[in-house]
């Protein structure tokens, strides 16, 4: 992607990446992303969920959201994944950083009416939070659809911002005699509980969890 001047990177700019494969990957991984937009001089900032297809980042939502409805609008749209993958424990305070990929885009909404592409997209953010539980979930039937409202926003403005290195201590401080290195951060599922009317005892999706 060629960056913009809304996407250029101007503070420690070797830091940034344009190219597709590494802002889908960052995207990819993410599960949450934070959309932000002022309406009537009122800055807003909403976290959901979303997932990704082709160029496309996709959300979803209640029919009755107002912010879902004024996205629809296509009014600008600022949205951000960050990845926090290590904490820099430097020997100064001063120095002390996290090692992190984030991805910025600068889009506007576009409301998806077509119904293939709206399955689609439930599909591809169903099986985006838990692999194989598309087909292991009664499907949404039309009520339910007529109630949901569902975004695409095309990739074409974004960015990425990486850091991942070790601390950059002054070198009077290098000898001074507190610990420095990295603190690795890693978001797994951890544990599954069953709810009060499920009969079946086998943990689900074997392999996704970090037990």
């Amino acid at each position: 992607m060629n960056a913009t001047d809304k996407t250029k990177i101007s503070r420690l700019a070797k830091r940034g990446d344009y190219t597709e494969e590494t802002i889908y990957n960052i995207l990819d991984e993410g599960l949450i992303c934070t959309l932000s937009y002022a309406q009537n001089n009122q800055p807003f900032s909403i976290p959901t969920g979303y997932c990704r297809i082709g160029n496309y980042l996709y959300i979803h939502g209640s029919v009755g959201s107002g912010y879902m409805r004024q996205m629809a609008e296509g009014i600008p749209v600022c949205i951000s994944v960050t990845h926090i993958d290590a904490l820099v424990l430097a020997k100064s305070v001063f120095h002390h950083s996290v090692n992190y990929r984030s991805v910025i885009a600068f889009a506007n909404a576009e409301l998806v009416t077509d119904e293939t592409e709206r399955m689609d997209a439930l599909e591809a953010f169903t099986e985006k939070m838990i692999p194989g539980r598309w087909k292991e979930s009664r499907l949404p039937n039309a009520g339910e659809m007529r109630q949901t409202m569902i975004l695409k926003f095309k990739l074409d403005e974004a960015s990425a911002k990486l850091r991942q290195a070790p601390p950059s201590d002054d070198e009077e401080d290098l000898d001074l005699p507190y610990w420095s290195g990295l603190l690795h951060i890693k978001q797994q599922v951890v544990a599954a509980t069953p709810d009060d009317i499920t009969t079946e005892k086998r943990l689900p999706y074997p392999g996704y969890y970090g037990v």
